[in-house]
């Protein structure tokens, strides 16, 4: 049977998974339909993880311009940016993690049309993490502070 989807979004003439234990006639097999009802409540959620598989996910992800005005381009979990001064900013989480022995990746671009000097980004220090925030700086590979175009920020608890 070929696999179509019409104007509406159904999907037919695909199975997933094979078919339910004990499916022998067309009123089983409908019983067995993948439908939107089905997918949503077998949905993958944090609450479903294990304790090892939630500690291995991204708890906060942030991509913004730390030039000018501060702006957020687009985040997860994260409710705002303070800038604090020359390439330092404080990421702000909308809900706090369990507590400030996370672990922060992430990158900076100078501008749009500067990209060979190296953007190095790091914590300012250790007390510069809590439950709620964080804060980075963004430097040359001299150590000079600058704002960059483009931070992109990831923290791992």
């Amino acid at each position: 049977m070929p696999i179509s989807i019409n104007g509406s979004g159904t999907i037919s003439g695909i199975s997933v998974g094979g078919l339910e234990n004990g499916c022998v006639n067309e009123a089983d097999l409908a019983s067995a339909a993948v439908t939107e009802t089905k997918l949503a409540s077998n949905a993958v959620t944090l609450d479903k993880l294990g304790t090892t598989l939630q500690s291995q996910v991204c708890k906060a992800w942030v991509n913004f311009n730390g030039t000018g005005a501060v702006a957020i381009r687009s985040s997860y979990n994260v409710s705002s940016i303070t800038d604090n001064g020359v390439g330092d900013y404080t990421v702000n989480f909308t809900t706090a993690l369990a507590d400030a022995n996370f672990s922060i990746a992430g990158s900076a671009t100078l501008n749009a049309s500067t990209s060979a000097v190296p953007r190095i980004l790091a914590p300012v220090a250790a007390s510069g993490f809590s439950a709620s925030n964080c804060q980075i700086r963004t430097a040359d590979d001299l150590g000079t502070s600058n704002d960059c175009a483009a931070v992109c920020v990831a923290i791992f608890r």
